[in-house]
């Protein structure tokens, strides 16, 4: 059943509908996880990831609770968005050799599955408020607070020095960085023989 099909004719078929949709994803994302862990070099990101595997396991507990208070079986639908998510995540991860770039493209891809999430339990929470189910906003909401704070702290994590690390940025500061300390010493140097120069001229 698509979100355009004759299948849904109400909103309430709709917040079903999208809730089944978000259930089938986290369940995919429990699976995909493990092998973004194995795959990530850096030892922050990994723990991250395996920190947010599981919170999402306790997600689709949530998501569970949810449907029961609703009065429904826990169910999900095909969700080719999420599909295609950890699809490419899997490809690109596939095609980098560069262990850490590999670490920045799979900040990436987690980031886009955080975003696809975060999006969707706003619109749940925004439906469910719309039709009364206020029963269950709490639980939609502890999941929404969960991936916005995974997504800071992936961001975090590549602005923290994933990214440069991945770009060849991290190097380039060192050395540069290592050439000035260089050059200050030689310029402390220069003075201090300076001194001892004037020092000698004036004792003559």
């Amino acid at each position: 059943m698509g979100l355009f099909t004759k299948d849904i004719k109400s909103m309430e078929d709709l917040f079903l509908h999208t809730l089944q949709d978000v259930y089938y994803a986290e369940n995919q994302i429990v699976k995909a996880l493990p092998k973004m862990i194995d795959k990530s070099t850096n030892r922050e990101l990994a723990a991250g990831l395996r920190n947010h595997l599981r919170e999402t396991e306790t997600q689709v507990t949530r998501l569970q609770q949810v449907f029961e208070r609703l009065g429904q079986e826990p169910k999900g639908v095909d969700c080719p968005a999420i599909d295609g998510l950890i699809k490419e995540a899997d490809e690109v991860a596939g095609e980098v050799d560069d262990k850490k770039v590999l670490d920045a493209a799979i900040i990436g891809s987690a980031q886009a599955v955080e975003h696809y999430e975060i999006s969707r339990y706003g619109t749940l929470i925004a439906w469910a408020e719309e039709l009364g189910h206020d029963n269950v906003v709490s639980l939609l909401n502890a999941n929404l607070k969960e991936e916005k704070a995974a997504d800071k702290k992936l961001n975090m994590l590549a602005e923290g020095g994933v990214n440069k690390r991945a770009s060849g940025r991290a190097k380039r500061n060192t050395r540069s960085s290592s050439r000035t300390k260089q050059a200050a010493a030689r310029a402390t140097s220069s003075k201090r023989t300076g001194k001892a120069r004037r020092r000698t001229r004036a004792a003559r």
